[in-house]
Order: structure tokens, then C-alpha cells, then sequence
């Protein structure tokens, strides 16, 4: 078991981290798996074969000790981190930039690109060790202008940390992939979208990069829904 590769992804209680989760599972990962709510990550961890192989973490990605904490009780657990999902994220209201509430871009800001920023920082020296892949969730958001939209503004910014993560990583061994989605069927939406992707589309894209061979380094994976036939 100790042979068996290890995946660590944040968001992971619900949408497109348990999916993932799931997925990862299939192909022999053991997993850790981040929340801010470690209750709702029980079900998972018993769904996807107990504490063996399943680590959960309460995790709030803006919290600096519960990143720390996270890889530490990681690597205590299972000894190595081999791909890292930093897949937490919020989405924003509508009231664009004349009417929306700050305290809510601030949480987003803090969770969509600081949380994602303390993520890659607690995790790359493990990733170092492994030689491995670190995957970030961006959003097709992040690859359009869209009115009024700071949710869109924090997906730019997710793509200019997966560019420059890359870049400060070459040499290393270490893969980075963007995961870009469009409209995703997920409890990110207060009410449910009338035509999107489901989250194991997006967790089979997850799949996809990590299962490349080494020297394959998969940069981005952009996957909107089709549009609907006329």
C-alpha cells in the first residue's frame, strides 16, 4: 500500500472534489481530503474504503495553520503527496461592481486566489520530493471578459498562478495543470443550471492529466458544455 500514490485535493466535500475523490479512488489513489467542514467528508471517507486509505482534514484554505496542518498530518498518514487538486473555491453574487457586496469579494478573493496561493506554498515541498502534479481549478470564467463579474476576475488571476507556478517549477519534475470548466451542475449554485457539465466530466479531466507519462505535461483543460442542438 505504501506504493500506492497519494492525491490531495481541497473543496473535496461535495461537486467536483468528491468526484475527483471517487475518480481517484477507482485508480488505486489513497487520498486526502480538505474541507472547511470535516463532517460532510465522513461519508466520503467510509464510501471510498475508511482510514486506510482515506485521510480527512478540516481545512479553511484562507487559514495558513490549517494548510500547514493539512500536508503535515498528510505526510504523517501516508508518508508522500504525489498530486495536489487545489480545487476550493467560491463563486460571487450578482450586483457586479456598482452593487455587489464587498464582504463577499473579499471572501472570494481570499478563498479563489490567496487560499489557492497558501495551497501550492504548503504543498510544494512534498511535490518537490515526488516529482509531482499539481492541478488548480480555474474556470472558462477565467478565459472570458464577463461583465461586472469579480468571480471572473478571480479565475484570471488562478490562471496566471497555474502560468506562474509553472514557471517557477521548470526543472523540477513537477507537472501543472489548469483545469478550466464552464457550467458545472454543482452545490456551488444556489439554483441549479438548466444546461451544464456534471461534476465527474470535470473529475475525468482530473484524471486524464494526472494519468499522462511523465515527460507528458498537460497545461490546461479547458471543457464547456455542448451547446444545445437548435
Amino acid at each position: 500500500m505504501a506504493d500506492q500514490p497519494v492525491m490531495l485535493i481541497t473543496g473535496a466535500s461535495s461537486g467536483i472534489g468528491a468526484e475527483t475523490a471517487r475518480a481517484a479512488a477507482k485508480e488505486g489513489y489513497r487520498l486526502v481530503l480538505a474541507a472547511r467542514s470535516e463532517d460532510k467528508l465522513k461519508g466520503l471517507q467510509e464510501e471510498l474504503g475508511g482510514e486506510d486509505t482515506v485521510l480527512t482534514v478540516q481545512c479553511d484554505v484562507q487559514n495558513g495553520d490549517d494548510q500547514k496542518n493539512m500536508v503535515d498530518q498528510a505526510l504523517k498518514t501516508f508518508g508522500r503527496i504525489d498530486a495536489v487538486f487545489a480545487n476550493a473555491g467560491r463563486g460571487g453574487e450578482p450586483g457586479g461592481f456598482s452593487g455587489a457586496d464587498p464582504e463577499v469579494w473579499k471572501d472570494m478573493i481570499l478563498t479563489n486566489i490567496y487560499g489557492v496561493g497558501l495551497t501550492l506554498q504548503h504543498c510544494m515541498p512534498a511535490l518537490r520530493e515526488s516529482k509531482g502534479h499539481l492541478l488548480l481549478t480555474g474556470s472558462a470564467a477565467g478565459r472570458a471578459t464577463i461583465p461586472g463579474s469579480m468571480y471572473s476576475a478571480t479565475k484570471w488571476a488562478v490562471s496566471a498562478i497555474g502560468y506562474g507556478v509553472r514557471e517557477e517549477l521548470r526543472g523540477s519534475g513537477i507537472r501543472v495543470t489548469l483545469i478550466e470548466p464552464g457550467m458545472v451542475d454543482t452545490p456551488f449554485f444556489d439554483e441549479r443550471p438548466g444546461h451544464a457539465l456534471k461534476p465527474e466530466d470535470i473529475a475525468n479531466a482530473v484524471m486524464y492529466a494526472v494519468a499522462q507519462p511523465a515527460h507528458v505535461d498537460v497545461n490546461e483543460i479547458l471543457v464547456r458544455p455542448t451547446p444545445k442542438v437548435e
